[in-house]
């Protein structure tokens, strides 16, 4: 059974690595079995440190996924690092906070550039390469709570993550009979940079603490089994699936 989620021998994309979930992610894979190519705009020190202390190698690549001129080459040099690209993770993201009265178009288009369009032509190259190869592959996008509700003043942000379920379906849709599996993780609320703000605000912070039933925010370790799961064998017949990882939020 335990050979269900042996990654051994695997290459894994991770994007946004650098700290927080995505860092989780990485170090889980690499635990698994996996090498891992961290690309982010900044140099993930800590995550290559945790990866290459398991024995596992671990290649980084600066790149803004914000500017799609880059997935190729990105995609290019993740497969000459280790000679082969198995899995992606398409974690990077970003949010903007704003009254949608007034919220501005640079603040729409960066958010939906790089968590959305980015997914696509990321997933794209990856997909191209598994087919080329003919062989398995495995995508796995980071959708959010916002993927299910609507938020308040982060009208791109929700957009953006409402948009990565529907392309995860879409896509698992066109590439399951290529084997390619193509799912999705929708994390509750983490305790990451991006939550900062909420935490900080004693109010926010004790009305989403009650409506969460494990009654404690999420950390980046709680999404190492998941993304194993659907990294791995054991998720071959999982298409187009989004997985809340929420401390039972949706539930409540």
């Amino acid at each position: 059974m335990l050979k269900l989620f042996d990654l051994s021998g695997k290459v894994a994309i991770v994007t946004g690595c650098s700290t927080g979930l995505g860092q989780g992610m990485a170090v889980a894979l690499a635990q698994a079995g996996a090498d891992i190519v961290g690309v982010n705009t900044s140099a993930p020190t800590a995550t290559a440190t945790a990866v290459t202390a398991l024995g596992r190698g671990f290649h980084a690549i600066r790149a803004n996924l914000a500017d799609t001129s880059c997935v190729q080459p990105v995609v290019e040099e993740a497969c000459q690092a280790f000679g082969r690209l198995d899995i992606l993770v398409n974690n990077a993201g970003i949010i903007r906070r704003e009254d949608s009265l007034n919220f501005s178009e640079k603040d729409w288009d960066d958010v939906v550039n790089l968590n959305l369009k980015a997914v696509f032509f990321l997933s794209q190259a990856a997909a191209r390469r598994f087919i080329a190869r003919d062989s398995p592959g495995k995508i796995i996008n980071i959708a959010s709570m916002l993927s299910f509700q609507g938020g308040i003043r982060v009208p791109s942000y929700t957009a953006s993550k409402s948009g990565v379920v529907g392309l995860t379906r879409l896509l698992a849709c066109e590439w399951a009979s290529k084997r390619i599996n193509v799912n999705a993780i929708a994390p509750g609320y983490m305790a990451t940079d991006n939550t900062a703000a909420l935490r900080a605000d004693e109010q926010r912070n004790a009305e989403i603490l009650g409506r969460i039933p494990a009654n404690r925010w999420g950390l980046p370790e709680d999404l190492a089994g998941p993304v194993v799961f659907l990294a791995s064998p054991a998720s071959d017949y999982v298409n187009g699936y989004t997985l809340a990882v929420d401390g039972g939020w949706l539930a409540r």
